[in-house]
């Protein structure tokens, strides 16, 4: 009788992923889920699919045009349980029916968001899912004051709730159907400042919003991990925006009212951190905005958030790593503690991996004949998550559409758990070797 295989918590996340996807793909498919009747093509349809479960926002086509209402509701779904994670949803699922949730999906769903112990993981994620609730209704609720004036009280309730939905799970799917995401209402303060909201709470992660719920406005009551994602949330947030203002005023935003300027830079700030959203032509801005946004969607979201990238709180403890060396400090400390070596390590592997799998998928794209800023512009984008483009996601050959679809799938999942769940795991050996010193730097 063959062995049972029981995957791991890594490798159940991994796989959970690849269903979620394919099943996603087929009924997008499907000649009912098309807007003229006539079926996606099926790997268009994977790649959408993908695009949605793993909250990039990247399409080939525009959502709006393309896409029945049948259709438009499976990307919406989609783009729930991929925001959330499918593992959250199961979990919902069994709170709901009162079942008991064992060991194996605990640690599972500690993987999915991030939690730091296996104690207290459901009630965690009960927390989460109550701001979730809040956040998208409230979301809803407010978007549908813009868009049921200008859509009608049935197709603008229906545009604010998948609004509000594509914006807290940061993944950019617009219904606006001009095929440019939002550059046409970019003077629109309600519209704007509402996406803006959701994308940072939903950016946040749920061990944030654990704390903000249990200890209010007492900082020093804070996990160590919230602090961290807060403080450098708001740094790069505020520090992003006027960098856009300063960079682009003369340039991208020339000839607009200093306060849709202003708007428009704290949008783009907050958009290139995994959101996918765009109220300016990304290809339009100068060489160092596209700079600056290669650096803040590489950066991303919080852990255990919606978000994508190597997370805020990775690249907090790199910077503080590497200040630390400078400094001849052999302690990493920030808010009065100090960060264990293990998580040092783990930090630095984890980038490491991010951008080997972002330059391999630039080189495909490049290979292809794919200009180098748009092929490392897409390549970031897509492993980070976020769903900007140059214009050129369209138009990808099918080589380059089933890498894109490979670096979301890991910017996702997250590059190190791809790499561990089709590693097969190796014990420590009992017996160690010699250690020894090489030069570094």
């Amino acid at each position: 009788m063959p062995r049972r295989v029981r995957l791991n918590a890594v490798q159940t996340l991994t796989a959970g992923f690849a269903l979620l996807i394919l099943i996603g793909g087929a009924l997008l498919s499907f000649p009912l889920a098309a807007r003229n009747g006539q079926a996606v093509a099926f790997e268009d349809a994977l790649f959408t699919a993908a695009s949605a479960s793993c909250v990039t926002g990247l399409s080939l086509f525009d959502t709006a045009s393309r896409f029945s209402l049948f259709g438009q509701a499976v990307i919406l779904l989609l783009i729930q349980i991929g925001g959330l994670g499918f593992m959250t949803v199961s979990i919902l699922v069994s709170v709901l029916l009162r079942q008991r949730v064992g060991l194996h999906r605990r640690a599972v769903l500690m993987d999915t968001v991030g939690a730091l112990q296996l104690g207290g993981i459901v009630r965690l994620v009960r927390r989460g899912l109550r701001v979730t609730a809040v956040c998208e209704g409230g979301g809803a609720a407010l978007l549908a004051l813009w868009f049921c004036p200008r859509y009608g009280l049935g197709r603008g309730l229906w545009m604010a709730v998948f609004h509000a939905v594509s914006a807290y799970c940061n993944a950019g799917f617009d219904l606006l159907g001009t095929g440019s995401s939002l550059t046409s209402e970019a003077g629109e303060p309600l519209l704007n400042l509402v996406i803006m909201a959701l994308i940072i709470c939903g950016g946040l992660g749920f061990l944030v919003w654990d704390d903000i719920l249990t200890h209010g406005s007492r900082f020093r009551r804070w996990r160590l991990h919230s602090k961290i994602v807060a403080v450098f949330t708001a740094v790069l947030f505020l520090g992003g925006g006027l960098a856009f203002y300063l960079l682009e005023r003369d340039r991208a935003f020339a000839g607009l009212p200093l306060s849709q300027q202003l708007l428009m830079s704290a949008f783009q700030s907050v958009t290139a951190r995994t959101a996918g959203f765009a109220t300016v032509d990304q290809a339009a801005l100068s060489q160092s905005s596209t700079l600056l946004m290669f650096l803040l969607m590489f950066v991303g979201a919080g852990s255990g958030s919606t978000g994508g990238g190597v997370k805020v709180n990775t690249f907090a403890v790199l910077l503080l790593s590497a200040f630390a060396q400078v400094r001849r400090q052999e302690d990493v400390n920030i808010f009065r503690r100090r960060l264990d070596g293990g998580t040092i390590q783990k930090a630095y592997s984890s980038v490491s991996l991010y951008l080997m799998a972002c330059l391999a998928g630039c080189m495909v794209l490049c290979i292809q004949g794919i200009a180098l800023d748009d092929a490392l512009f897409e390549a970031i984008s897509a492993i980070g998550t976020v769903g900007l483009s140059r214009g050129v996601t369209g138009s990808l050959p099918l080589l380059s559409q089933w890498t894109v679809l490979l670096m979301m799938f890991a910017g996702r999942v997250g590059s190190m758990s791809v790499a561990m769940a089709v590693t097969r795991d190796k014990p420590q050996p009992k017996r160690r070797n010699v250690p020894e010193k090489i030069l570094i730097g």
